[in-house]
């Protein structure tokens, strides 16, 4: 059962509050020119006035710089690939042979350049006894196209659930799912192949100490990263058997929903929802030293942290109280209107 909303914009403060006044640099401008140097790792803003509710990043590994997103909901069944470089799209992929999405949460990339998009939001707190996941081959051409995807039907093993992430494996191809759970939720693991026929139980095999939005591992799939709205953990993969490594600096965005490696994996990028909105570059934790940037500061074992990431010392600044207040009013009214 989902909680009343004062109890989750009691989550969001304290997570906000917790990130302390290192965080309040974070909300930043877009990466400059110098923050990476090879396509692709750098910061930037979505300029499509189509793309307001992006919930979904994934860097493609056909075409360098290029990034899919998508809306999360009340826009139909596209795909948007923006160009890092000057935030523009630069193609809209229309889905058929699928039914009508519900509400598009994540998208991954997989082996041999496809393209996973799960449609497994749940804003009812576990209403849809089955959710649908979607496959389609990347284009090797950038240009508006409609393209056939494969559809799968979805259910948990222990009930229906919210979940807002959606990761496949870049060396195996299985998927996994994670879901959103205010006090942590759990790794779902698909079957070794799903079937488009029929139904696919995803069980669940590792706890995440995170109100997770968005999850993606590193292009060898050695290592897991989970963003919620206030802080991240990142995770050596052992072959599923997770191990924390440590916090992410995730930067505080507007209302942060998503994530992903680059695709030579030195950097992690963090997407947020809104018109305009800005996609903040910051270093992957097991990056190279040579590959960092000034401005990017990865995640830090010397420094505490909490449930959900993010770090539990220092002083908090009057500012971030500000800040954190306006984002929960402002998330909260938004998810009221949705539901109405």
């Amino acid at each position: 059962m989902r909680r009343p909303f004062a109890g989750r914009a009691g989550a969001l403060l304290a997570g906000a509050l917790l990130m302390g006044a290192a965080a309040v640099p974070a909300l930043a401008v877009p990466a400059s020119a110098d923050d990476g140097d090879k396509a692709g790792n750098k910061g930037f803003t979505i300029e499509d006035p189509r793309i307001t509710e992006s919930s979904g990043l994934a860097a493609s590994r056909r075409h360098p710089g290029v990034y899919w997103t998508h809306n999360d909901s009340d826009d139909g069944p596209y795909l948007y690939a923006v160009d890092s470089a000057t935030g523009k799209t630069v193609a809209r992929l229309t889905l058929t042979g699928i039914g009508t999405p519900r509400d598009i949460e994540a998208i991954s990339i997989g082996p041999g350049n496809e393209i996973w998009v799960g449609d497994i939001g749940d804003n009812l707190g576990g209403g849809w006894p089955y959710v649908w996941i979607y496959r389609l081959p990347e284009p090797k051409t950038l240009t508006d196209a409609t393209v056939r995807a494969t559809q799968y039907i979805v259910k948990y093993s222990d009930g229906p659930r919210d979940a807002e992430s959606l990761l496949v494996h870049p060396k195996t191809g299985r998927v996994y799912i994670i879901d959103k759970q205010e006090d942590g939720g759990h790794l779902y693991e698909g079957p070794a192949t799903l079937a488009a026929s029929g139904t696919n139980v995803f069980k669940p095999v590792a706890p995440v100490d995170l109100w997770a939005t968005d999850a993606a591992f590193s292009p060898d799939g050695t290592r897991l990263a989970v963003r919620g709205y206030f802080g991240g953990i990142s995770y050596d993969w052992n072959g599923g058997d997770l191990r924390r490594e440590g916090r992410l600096d995730v930067p505080l965005q507007r209302q942060g929903e998503s994530l992903t490696y680059s695709a030579d994996g030195t950097k992690l990028l963090y997407g947020s929802e809104g018109t305009g909105s800005t996609v903040v570059a910051e270093d992957a934790p097991d990056a190279p030293a040579d590959s960092k940037s000034p401005s990017g500061t990865g995640s830090s074992d010397n420094a505490a942290s909490g449930d959900d990431g993010s770090p539990t010392g220092g002083e908090v600044k009057l500012g971030a109280f500000a800040l954190a207040a306006v984002l929960v009013a402002a998330f909260g009214v938004r998810r009221l209107r949705r539901r109405r």
